[in-house]
């Protein structure tokens, strides 16, 4: 028999969202300060000089960049994991209260190792990098979709960041290593502690699967507009924080071609293990992006448009060979039950790009980086993901997180107020008979 939860979250949830907001204003109240420009020393990593003059010419000129990043976060990763048929309020609505939380969350820690006379001066580049942090969080909720409350999530999310910004710390600041796109220090690392995650979190009551761990029709095309607007936009998060000038244009340039690249290759592999030839809308909406993730590491190193078509085809055929092949074995054999196959989006995709990025520091695509602390930075991501993961599952399973019993798991209803559906007479009601039946109920 599995255990019986309590699924309310009346108090629990509106409790810790409270607090950890309130907790958050008392540290912004202390710490946290508009960036003037009139510090002398501040920095943020290579964008703009410490003149008052430049500053101000400057300070909004990462604004656009910044505008396409939330974009990817709030619509881009929100939207792709519409795909459950009975999930899309979650989907959508959780991946925006943990993205809320999140990017606060990580502007404090991010930053807690670089204050300016004992402050955080808030600048575009900061929101974007925090932004970045909660990018880590919504890849994990990939890997538990469904399984886990919204107490838990948030709890996932504290300590996650948490853990991103020591690894940040140790791979980019300690190390030196270079991975402007992330893909070692977002991609991999949230697709590895999502999957500790959820191997804690194991259900043996899903290992035949769930009625409700599907997609219908109308699921699949809206997380098809997760993809699209992942798809456009992922050239702005691998170049964001690239140094400005030459090593930014470059990002974007290497970037564009990985992902075009890449889809043909998903499109082609998915036709090429699919029966009669047909293509699969899974290794649509996911492998098509591989690229963007593995190019991310050496995104802005020389390494060509050839080189950046290279790692774009390989992440798309290992992508899609992963959905079609690795997916099941890791829930039938290990016991990892990954709902939107983060493994083979994120993670990887993730390891290829930091193995990119070894190679092309060892070619010498990039001054002052070194084979060896790119290395050291991908083990640090590994091993911090892993570790954390299992230790942050071992504390989302305590029994009073209000986690949902098996037969509930991917539906929405159980946490949220759900229009009434006639399913049985086939009927669908148009947006002014809701309302009506409102009014009369």
């Amino acid at each position: 028999m599995p255990p019986a939860y309590s699924t309310n979250m009346r108090l629990k949830f509106p409790i810790l969202a409270l607090v950890l907001e309130i907790i958050t204003i008392i540290l912004y109240a202390l710490l946290v300060v508009y960036d003037d420009g009139t510090s002398s020393g501040h920095h943020d990593g290579g964008h703009g000089k410490d003149n008052h003059t430049d500053h101000n010419a400057n300070a909004v000129s990462l604004y656009p960049m910044f505008q396409d990043v939330h974009v990817m976060i709030f619509i881009g990763f929100g939207f792709l994991m519409t795909f459950l048929k009975r999930y899309g309020f979650s989907s959508v609505g959780i991946n925006l209260l943990l993205a809320a939380f999140g990017l606060q969350w990580g502007l404090l820690l991010q930053n807690i190792w670089h204050l300016d006379n004992g402050k955080i001066r808030v600048s575009v580049e900061k929101m974007i990098n925090a932004d970045f942090s909660t990018a880590t969080v919504l890849i994990s909720f990939g890997a538990v979709l469904g399984k886990t409350s919204p107490v838990q999530l948030l709890i996932m999310t504290l300590l996650e960041i948490t853990i991103f910004c020591i690894n940040e710390h140790v791979a980019v600041g300690m190390l030196g290593a270079s991975d402007v796109g992330a893909s070692m220090t977002i991609h991999a690392f949230g697709a590895y502690f999502g999957l500790a995650v959820a191997r804690v979190l194991y259900r043996p009551g899903l290992r035949n699967g769930h009625d409700n761990d599907g997609s219908v029709y109308h699921s699949d095309l809206f997380a098809m507009i997760g993809t699209v607007f992942l798809w456009m936009f992922w050239p702005s998060f691998n170049s964001a924080i690239a140094t400005p000038g030459t090593p930014q244009l470059t990002a974007i340039i290497n970037t564009y071609f990985s992902l075009a690249a890449c889809a043909l290759a998903a499109y082609a592999t998915s036709s090429l293990v699919e029966h009669k030839g047909k293509l699969d809308m899974v290794h649509i909406q996911n492998a098509t992006l591989a690229g963007g993730v593995a190019v991310g590491t050496c995104a802005d190193m020389n390494i060509g448009p050839f080189g950046a078509m290279i790692i774009g085809v390989t992440a798309g055929v290992i992508s899609t060979l992963g959905f079609k092949y690795l997916t099941p074995i890791l829930a039938s054999s290990l016991g990892i039950q990954d709902t939107c196959g983060v493994h083979n989006l994120h993670g990887m995709p993730g390891i290829l790009g930091g193995l990119a990025g070894i190679l092309a520091a060892l070619l010498g695509r990039k001054e002052g980086v070194s084979p060896g602390y790119q290395a050291a930075a991908l083990a640090s991501s590994l091993g911090f993901a892993l570790v954390g993961g299992a230790i942050t599952g071992l504390i989302m399973k305590l029994p009073f997180w209000s986690q949902p019993p098996d037969q509930n798991c991917f539906d929405d209803s159980i946490y949220w107020e759900v229009p009434e559906e006639d399913e049985e007479a086939g009927e669908s009601l148009a947006h002014g008979d809701h309302s009506k039946n409102k009014a009369e109920a």
